[in-house]
C-alpha cells in the first residue's frame, strides 16, 4: 500500500504479528457463529453449523498436511512402522473410502507393495499375524459387534434401520435397535 509508512523494526515481530491476526479473526469467527448458532432466523442456524464444521474440516486437513509433511522428510525405510492393529484400521478406511491401493499408499505414506503385503497376509491368526482387531473376535457376537462399531466409525451417515438393511443384504439379519 503506497503512502502508508512502515512502522520501524516491523519485521522483528513478524511472526508475533501474524499469530495475533489469526488469534483475532477466531475471534471474530466465534462471536459470529455464536450469533448465528443462538439466531431466532431459523434459516441461518443449520448454515452456522455447516460453516463451523467446514471450518473444523480445514483445521483437520492442515494438521495432516504438518504431520505428513514431516513423515514424508524422513527416508522410508527409517519411518516407524504402523502396528498390526493400525494396518487393520488403514485397510477398514481404505475398503469404506473405496480407494485403490496407490490412494491409500499415498494417504499413509507407506508403498503400494506394502498395502499389497498386508492384503495378502490379511486372515493370518495368532498374535504375530501382520494384520490384527482391536479386540479379539472369538465368537459371531464379537463379530457383529465389531462390523457394526466399524460401520458406524466409517459410514456415520447410515443410519440404523439402513445399516440393518446392509447387514440384511450380507446376510445378517439383525433388528435396527441391535
Amino acid at each position: 500500500m503506497p503512502g502508508i509508512p512502515l512502522p520501524s523494526g516491523w519485521a522483528k515481530n513478524l511472526k508475533s504479528a501474524i499469530l495475533h491476526v489469526i488469534s483475532l479473526a477466531q475471534y471474530a469467527m466465534v462471536t459470529a457463529g455464536g450469533w448465528a448458532a443462538n439466531s431466532i432466523n431459523a434459516p441461518v442456524r443449520p448454515t452456522a453449523d455447516n460453516d463451523q464444521l467446514r471450518q473444523e474440516i480445514r483445521w483437520l486437513r492442515e494438521q495432516l498436511r504438518i504431520k505428513n509433511a514431516r513423515l514424508a522428510e524422513t527416508n522410508p525405510q527409517r519411518r516407524p512402522h504402523y502396528a498390526a492393529v493400525q494396518r487393520m484400521a488403514i485397510l477398514e478406511l481404505k475398503a469404506a473410502r473405496g480407494w485403490s491401493l496407490a490412494q491409500t499408499s499415498r494417504a499413509f505414506l507407506v508403498e503400494s507393495e506394502t498395502i499389497a503385503s498386508w492384503l495378502g497376509r490379511i486372515d493370518e491368526d495368532g498374535c504375530s499375524a501382520l494384520v490384527q482387531l482391536r479386540e479379539p473376535v472369538n465368537e459371531f457376537p464379537d463379530f457383529i459387534r465389531h462390523i457394526v462399531q466399524r460401520l458406524k466409525a466409517l459410514c456415520p451417515a447410515l443410519g440404523k434401520a439402513k445399516l440393518a438393511q446392509i447387514l440384511a443384504r450380507a446376510g445378517l439379519h439383525l433388528g435396527s435397535t441391535t
